[in-house]
């Protein structure tokens, strides 16, 4: 299908969006690599009178270490994530994820930041971000503001983001000590969404004790969702196999999948339990 009849602007800075987005009012939406708004656009789901092209403002794409943090710029794309020397040494969970987003084509002008403002339970980056227990940055006609990834995501498709806001930014602490990170997904093919999709962050003391657990999972759950019980199960304590299987038995237990074209319930739970299972293994693997 063709997407109905529509506005186009390209401004030069976050203030000019910004002013902008608020003077056109609700029927205006934003836009940085548009490989989530325009196929919505072209199934008449999403039909904006207004699209504000974000992607051309400067200083919102990059990938650094600075106070403690990891912080990647709003506009920072797929691709970007995939070729930093930065996050293959110290962070693969991005890599994962990102490697498994789409294909080369879309990777090349999607971003990060669209990725998580869409509010898409099953995109990958939310469920990521929830393992690294992240903080977003927002940027609107009041200032910056920070909301912690756990109150980000509001509903189907809805954010923290209030009308006018751009997000500008994602940073969580940077790795230090015994850390490991991963990220898994089942998919009908190359490039689709996941039927299911584990991330998780663990960080180890020098006995091997797990300090800190992350576990984010994808496209089970009406909204991008944290397996709590599973965390909790492997905080605090020496990991093991046992352990392991009762953390991704807890995952499969708590997540809300749909039936689809996917798959059925039961079949989304047995594979978010084996998932969860195979990508602590992972993650503890690195960290070791």
């Amino acid at each position: 299908m063709i997407p109905q009849t529509f506005n186009y602007y390209c401004p030069g800075s976050l203030d000019e969006a910004v002013k902008l987005c608020i003077e056109l009012g609700d029927e205006a939406k934003y836009m940085s690599g548009g490989h989530s708004l325009i196929p919505m656009m072209k199934l008449r789901f999403a039909t904006p009178e207004h699209i504000i092209d974000i992607s051309r403002i400067k200083g919102l794409s990059y990938i650094k270490e600075e106070d403690g943090m990891l912080k990647i710029g709003g506009l920072t794309t797929e691709y970007e994530l995939e070729i930093s020397d930065l996050v293959k040494a110290k962070y693969p969970i991005l890599l994962d994820a990102a490697k498994l987003i789409a294909d080369p084509s879309v990777r090349n002008k999607a971003t990060i930041g669209g990725n998580l403002a869409h509010g898409d339970a099953a995109n990958d980056h939310p469920a990521v971000m929830l393992a690294l227990r992240a903080t977003v940055v927002a940027y609107g006609e009041n200032g910056s503001r920070e909301v912690s990834i756990d109150d980000f995501f509001h509903g189907f498709y809805m954010t923290a983001l209030e009308h006018g806001e751009i997000l500008t930014e994602i940073k969580f602490k940077k790795v230090e000590g015994r850390t490991g990170s991963a990220y898994s997904k089942i998919e009908r093919k190359v490039g689709d969404y996941a039927a299911s999709g584990v991330a998780v962050n663990l960080v180890l003391d020098s006995s091997g004790t797990c300090t800190e657990a992350g576990i984010g999972l994808t496209n089970v759950n009406p909204t991008p969702m944290r397996a709590e019980r599973s965390e909790n199960v492997l905080r605090g304590k020496v990991i093991t196999e046992d352990l392991i299987k009762e953390a991704a038995k807890y995952a499969s237990e708590d997540c809300n999948p749909s039936a689809d074209l996917r798959g059925s319930e039961e079949y989304k739970r047995s594979i978010t339990g084996t998932l969860t299972a195979r990508t602590i293994r992972k993650a503890l693997e690195r960290a070791n």
